[in-house]
């Protein structure tokens, strides 16, 4: 059973106080003996004044003393098997725009640039637990590793994983990335304050006017733009891997690329947003950024957190108030008056712990029997009951989510569908991105103008999805379909959108408690994911690649 408990030192009370008490007790009887002694022969005691001649209080003192020793026990914290806690917090919206370009490789701050910035992201999330962080790589292009999330094992799934490589555009291209993370900001649901932290050396190569100009867009969207450099001015070479050895890059002439940190880009795309310029040279960038992210305006979350051995208190002192109950009655000389109010109370008792129970039991089995009937939006309602009494577990919020998007209320399951995809129950996690991106997905596919940030999302929650299983062939087919149909609504031939309107993406509703999967199974699911994730990433890559100009800087 596992079984731990949080204050170990208070198990000695579990001992202590029924032994106290037995000896409270038999002093207690002893002293009584001695004073009914006072009084009179036993018969004579017993003529007079019956009720005082009693046996000793064996079964009133066992009572007591099982009752003390329970509550120790609960006073100690036990713990043991499985369940899922809601944690309030408060955090605000933040994407985390990372250069992964060949220069970040560079050893002028060590180990490199680009370990140093995973290392001033991981002290980040560290000093914000409730902060909802969506990652950005970016090089030649920008490219989203993961939507709004608050799960720390994704993020750092991503983080292990971030290299040059991912991209796969050479260069540094800053406009698109502030473009990219604004709009991911923009499509963001609720009050919580918006913020955009960009992490490189500065040494990008795009037009300087475009930066400045997406710098002022995301300004004029209240979104707060946070610059972080990385590097030296007097620079350092790129190290290549060339089979077991390492060379230094060159460039298109034959010679070493000397990549310097360049501060003025950096500091003017922050001046531009209004935003906040942490220097190179500054130490402890990650609480710096906290500091700069603290003014925003926090929203609260309840947040699911899956415990391996919850509280069990309950079991131990339901006991004890029932212990207690039947010595107050028994106290009072087991009357039928005292009886009939205590059974009252606890059949009172009972009901209302049982409405939760009855409630949860019912509507959960109608709602799945409308959905399955065709009445989605009768499902959705009874699941929109049960959150509203308080029922905020991620397989309800699921349901509920599943249920609106049957009945074609997209905005709706995508807000419910979000929340739910934060759960750390795998299953669950996996299919409300699934359907998150399939809400994403139909509300991009409603028209050829439809709006580009739906198609962000959906390649967001579909590229989650297959980080986590990376066999999902309807994820990648719906996957592969919002990237062309991205591709085309940037610029593609009236033939390729005529073909593109036959695609239709499959569509997968599950609606279900969902069954908990282990913790051995999810760590298993995860490494798994981790070693496909640069490959999965280089495939996806590979068709989305352009050629650059002859003697273009690609680093």
């Amino acid at each position: 059973m596992n079984l731990r408990f949080d204050l170990p030192w208070l198990l000695a009370g579990a001992v202590v106080l029924p032994c106290l008490s037995a000896l409270m007790f038999w002093r207690w009887h002893r002293r009584r003996l001695v004073r009914l002694a006072r009084l009179g022969g036993e018969r004579a005691v017993r003529r007079l004044a019956p009720p005082l001649v009693r046996r000793a209080p064996l079964a009133r003192a066992g009572r007591v003393t099982v009752a003390l020793a329970l509550g120790a026990l609960a006073f100690a914290g036990p713990r043991w098997g499985s369940g899922t806690a809601i944690v309030r917090t408060e955090g605000i919206d933040v994407v985390l725009a990372m250069d992964a370009s060949l220069s970040m490789l560079a050893e002028d701050e060590r180990p490199s640039r680009l370990e140093r910035l995973k290392q001033e992201v991981r002290r980040l999330r560290a000093a914000s637990p409730g902060d909802r962080v969506a990652l950005l790589a970016f090089a030649g292009k920008s490219y989203i590793l993961s939507p709004l999330t608050a799960d720390d094992g994704a993020i750092e799934l991503f983080l292990d994983n971030l290299d040059p490589s991912i991209v796969g555009e050479a260069g540094t291209a800053l406009a698109p990335t502030i473009v990219q993370g604004a709009d991911l900001l923009r499509a963001a649901r609720g009050a919580a304050g918006r913020a955009l932290v960009i992490l490189s050396d500065g040494e990008a190569f795009d037009d300087r006017r475009a930066s400045l100009a997406a710098a002022r867009a995301a300004r004029d969207a209240e979104i707060s733009v946070i610059t972080v450099g990385f590097g030296t001015e007097g620079g350092a070479t790129i190290p290549l891997r060339d089979g077991p050895a390492t060379v230094a890059k060159r460039d298109a002439d034959g010679q070493i690329v000397i990549t310097r940190y360049d501060p003025v880009l950096l500091r003017d795309v922050a001046r531009a947003a209004d935003g906040e310029f942490i220097a190179a040279e500054a130490s402890d960038k990650g609480s710096r950024i906290r500091q700069a992210l603290a003014r925003l305006d926090q929203q609260q979350r309840d947040l699911a957190e899956g415990l391996s051995r919850p509280l069990r208190v309950a079991w131990f002192l339901l006991p004890v108030m029932l212990l207690l109950l039947l010595d107050a009655w028994r106290a009072d000389g087991g009357s039928f008056d005292r009886l009939r109010g205590l059974l009252r109370l606890g059949a009172a008792a009972f009901v209302l712990a049982a409405l939760p129970g009855v409630a949860q039991a019912q509507s959960p089995r109608d709602a799945m029997a409308s959905f399955r009937a065709g009445n989605p939006l009768r499902a959705a309602r009874i699941w929109r009951g049960e959150i509203a009494t308080g029922d905020r577990r991620p397989v309800t919020l699921f349901n509920y989510g599943t249920a609106m998007l049957a009945a074609d209320s997209l905005d709706a399951a995508a807000e419910a569908l979000e929340r739910a995809a934060l759960s750390p129950e795998a299953l669950v996690r996996q299919r409300a991105l699934y359907n998150l991106g399939l809400a994403h997905l139909r509300r991009g596919l409603r028209a050829d103008d439809g709006d580009p940030r739906s198609l962000e999302g959906a390649i967001a929650a579909y590229r989650a999805l297959l980080l986590q299983r990376p066999d999902d062939a309807d994820a990648a087919w719906n996957y592969e379909l919002a990237l062309r149909l991205r591709q085309q609504r940037r610029g593609g031939s009236r033939d390729d959108q005529e073909s593109q309107r036959q695609s239709q993406p499959r569509e997968r509703l599950v609606v279900e408690e969902a069954p908990r999967m282990s913790r051995q199974q999810a760590e298993q699911l995860l490494s798994s994911a981790a070693r496909d994730e640069k490959e999965t990433q280089a495939r996806r890559q590979r068709g989305t690649r352009q050629e650059r100009p002859s003697g273009a800087k690609d680093w």
